[in-house]
């Protein structure tokens, strides 16, 4: 096996690459609309045949269709547990779309329904500390309404406890090592890799995206997480600070990974450090389903906005399918995505409460900026959104000091992302033709 198909299958398109593992060639390339009114095989299947893949040809899928993971976190003490179960999640690919903190009681178990997670991340106590909530938690779980599949990520002592509750009740359970062992260190990478199981094994089958188990034997991993490795595998190849903006349709996504510099490299300064790779995601900031809320965020922000770009956001949320099709529409849509990208890349940056730091990237020396708005813009002005950003100096953000900045045009980032793990060398050749 001397080539690998890599495929996004995405809300709107799905897109694929054909790599050859030897040298990192990309030897084809071409994208097709999703077909989840059907079957998404369709669509993926079309692509793996535009590639000019083989049956030969190994491939590797990542898929964010369907709404992508939705992850609720529950915590112990929302100053510490809770913010690092829910930096956790964040950098695992998934969307949070609830956190609790303390004991879950019957409106905290209400709440957690409304909010239909696909995960449950349970975190809770330090090793060898305090373990009451967690284990009154995970009883809570046992016995709720919820679907859900749950990852136990807290006070390993407890961990027995908590698994023969739950799955007394018959609900999967996935243990990692606890996110938070230590006060003042944050080992994430246990909880993320539980969490891609989840995504794998029990979300990615029963979104009914497709029939059969083909379409769940592809997918390696949601596609947040295949552009989350990629930024990182890309800072390792460059050794320097990244920063990653993807503007999409529905969400505004924002990927940094830090090079550890000097003494920041042994020192744990925080109660919960922040993680030095991240991702965060802003589902108020797409272009099209939430287009509305890129309108309102800039009122809040003092961004301004021309003359009509408000009744061009509700056309494009009334109607996602429609395209720019005048110079004037072009205008209006670069508009949005500008203003989408300094709030998204603000929310990332910025202190997360009083007296924190902000995010450490004032040595980032890359901006690479994807998403459909940015690949077709004409006349180079996806630069002008990425320009922007770096220029946001009154952002309440560090803004990098000399960063260059790039459109992935070509999908590189989630390709190098799926072949990080087991083809490592060509990965790092995408990685390394990013952004020039």
């Amino acid at each position: 096996m001397t080539r690998a198909a890599c495929v996004d299958v995405g809300s709107t398109f799905t897109k694929g690459l054909l790599v050859d593992l030897a040298d990192g060639r990309v030897c084809g390339r071409a994208a097709s609309p999703t077909t989840s009114g059907t079957d998404v095989l369709e669509g993926l299947d079309a692509v793996l045949a535009a590639v000019g893949a083989s049956p030969a040809d190994e491939v590797l899928v990542c898929s964010s269709a369907g709404g992508g993971l939705r992850i609720a976190v529950i915590g112990y003490e929302e100053a510490v547990t809770a913010l690092a179960g829910h930096r956790v999640a964040l950098s695992a690919g998934g969307r949070v779309v609830h956190v609790a903190a303390g004991r879950l009681d019957r409106e905290a178990v209400g709440a957690l329904r409304r909010a239909r997670p696909d995960v449950l991340l349970l975190v809770g106590g330090t090793d060898g500390g305090n373990s009451d909530v967690l284990v009154h938690n995970a009883t809570r779980l046992a016995n709720a309404r919820l679907a859900a599949p749950v990852v136990l990520a807290g006070n390993r002592d407890a961990a027995a406890e908590c698994v023969a509750v739950l799955k007394g009740k018959g609900r999967t359970v996935i243990v990692a090592d606890n996110v938070l062992p230590r006060i003042g260190e944050l080992a994430p990478a246990r909880a993320r890799e539980a969490i891609r199981e989840v995504f794998l094994r029990h979300v990615i089958g029963g979104k009914g995206l497709s029939r059969g188990p083909r379409f769940a034997s592809l997918v390696r991993m949601a596609t947040p997480d295949a552009v989350l490795l990629g930024v990182e595998l890309l800072a390792s190849a460059r050794g320097e600070d990244v920063l990653a903006l993807d503007i999409g349709g529905a969400t505004t996504d924002v990927y940094s990974a830090l090079i550890p510099r000097g003494e920041d490299a042994g020192l744990r300064r925080e109660i919960s450090p922040a993680p030095r790779v991240l991702r965060t995601v802003e589902a108020d900031l797409g272009m099209r389903w939430s287009a509305p809320g890129i309108v309102e965020g800039a009122a809040r922000e003092h961004l301004p906005l021309s003359a009509g770009v408000g009744e061009y956001a509700q056309s494009v949320h009334e109607d996602i399918e429609l395209l720019p099709a005048s110079p004037a529409d072009w205008d209006r849509e670069i508009e949005l995505a500008t203003a989408a990208a300094l709030l998204a890349v603000r929310r990332h940056a910025r202190p997360g409460h009083p007296g924190d730091a902000p995010r450490a990237l004032k040595e980032a020396g890359v901006l690479i900026g994807s998403g459909g708005v940015l690949r077709h813009a004409p006349d180079g002005r996806g630069d002008a959104v990425l320009a922007a950003v770096l220029a946001d100096h009154g952002g309440g953000w560090v803004v990098p000091v000399a960063a260059r900045y790039a459109v992935d045009t070509a999908y590189l980032l989630f390709a190098a992302g799926l072949l990080s793990r087991d083809h490592p060398a060509a990965a790092a050749h995408l990685a390394r033709v990013i952004g020039g």
